[in-house]
């Protein structure tokens, strides 16, 4: 058996592929202790969906094993069932109370815009023409709220998004919860909202029962809805055009309607920017053998299961027909994205809108990612449209 280094998210060879490190912990190491983060890294399929769903044993609530939390970082998904519940299903009941064919056609239209905008065969950054701007109005457009400015709004998703990483890189704390904190200080603002608004959040207020009418719970959640939506869309646009510009044929095949909607799926299993998660052990129990014990941290790594060859036939090729595709790009459990068929709406957006205007991206240089563990995002992606 060779040895395998120590899982490092932040190198730079993991920054580029994480793959083929992902490809040997399931072959050699699917569960295993790491030093650094304190943790247990677990990569199986079968695994990760146990600790995501079996949430009695895996809290993500950290008051339940002890720390205290404050205000600023208190939202829905810092909360476990049965507490987690009806706050659950309000958000839930407020996003499919949204207009997704309207949504559908503006995504559509607002992409079909930004593409025409630009000159045939000129480079440009797609991460900061297209990607940014779209995630900006569409999140925005999905919860009825203005605008924020896009340069103040992007510093606040970098810095959250670098937050996530705090086991791996403590100094980026201080940062993070600053952002937070401007996240939720323009979550405020959307509240309440004019009467006759159809946005989310009005939609949301609607529906509040007295636990939660006013809560700082409704507001934080609302403003980590948008923080969501927004990042999720940039990564997943920017990973999603990346693969059409540099994987042969891949932008046609897509383009034929009965792939489309298994293919987006497929894009989003086989890079999506959702690489993991972590949960803590609230009782003694096992995986595979593996003792954990009560208060141990276990990270999920959710990228490296979504090519588990125990659960997908050649995890490693692209297959647009794929069925079925369990794939976790948004989680699984109590905590799964609940704005995952959005997330699915902006790349099916961006397909049709490549479709409709005769367009394909060509790599015009070498991208550059982002430096995030937790999200796997491209910072600048240099293309050139071809028709």
């Amino acid at each position: 058996m060779t040895t395998i280094p120590m899982y490092d998210p932040l190198s730079p060879e993991m920054i580029s592929d994480p793959y083929p490190a992902y490809a040997r912990m399931l072959e050699e190491r699917p569960i295993h202790w790491h030093p650094v983060m304190r943790a247990w890294v677990v990569v199986r399929h079968a695994d990760c969906v146990r600790v995501l769903r079996e949430h009695a044993t895996f809290a993500r609530d950290p008051g339940r094993t002890g720390e205290e939390i404050p205000d600023f970082r208190q939202n829905v998904q810092m909360m476990d069932p049965p507490e987690q519940t009806p706050l659950r299903q309000l958000l839930v009941g407020a996003m499919r109370s949204q207009d997704k064919d309207q949504l559908f056609q503006e995504a559509v239209a607002f992409l079909r815009g930004r593409l025409t905008a630009q000159e045939p065969g000129e480079p440009f950054d797609w991460m900061a023409t297209l990607a940014a701007p779209f995630a900006l109005h569409m999140s925005a457009a999905l919860l009825g709220v203005p605008e924020p400015d896009d340069e103040a709004y992007a510093e606040i998703s970098h810095g959250i998004a670098l937050r996530m990483d705090a086991g791996l890189a403590p100094e980026n704390i201080p940062q993070g919860d600053a952002a937070r904190k401007r996240l939720n200080e323009l979550g405020e603002s959307w509240f309440p909202r004019p009467e006759g608004d159809d946005g989310l959040i009005a939609n949301l207020i609607r529906r509040a029962d007295k636990e939660f009418a006013g809560s700082h719970y409704i507001r934080n959640s609302a403003a980590m809805m948008f923080n969501a939506s927004y990042g999720t869309i940039f990564a997943m646009v920017g990973n999603a055009a990346h693969l059409l510009a540099t994987v042969p044929g891949l932008l046609p095949e897509l383009s034929v309607p009965s792939h489309v909607a298994t293919g987006v799926d497929e894009l989003i299993r086989y890079d999506g920017p959702a690489q993991g998660t972590s949960r803590t052990a609230v009782t003694e129990t096992e995986i595979q053998g593996t003792r954990i014990a009560a208060g141990d941290s276990v990270v999920t790594l959710l990228a490296a299961a979504n090519r588990d060859p125990l659960v997908f036939k050649d995890p490693q090729d692209i297959k647009l027909d794929r069925r079925p595709n369990p794939h976790l790009g948004f989680g699984s459990g109590p905590h799964a994205c609940f704005g995952s068929e959005f997330g699915k709406l902006s790349i099916t957006a961006m397909i049709h809108a490549l479709r409709d205007e005769g367009l394909r991206p060509c790599l015009a240089a070498e991208p550059t990612r982002r430096t995030t563990a937790t999200v796997r995002s491209l910072d600048v992606l240099p293309v050139r449209l071809s028709r």
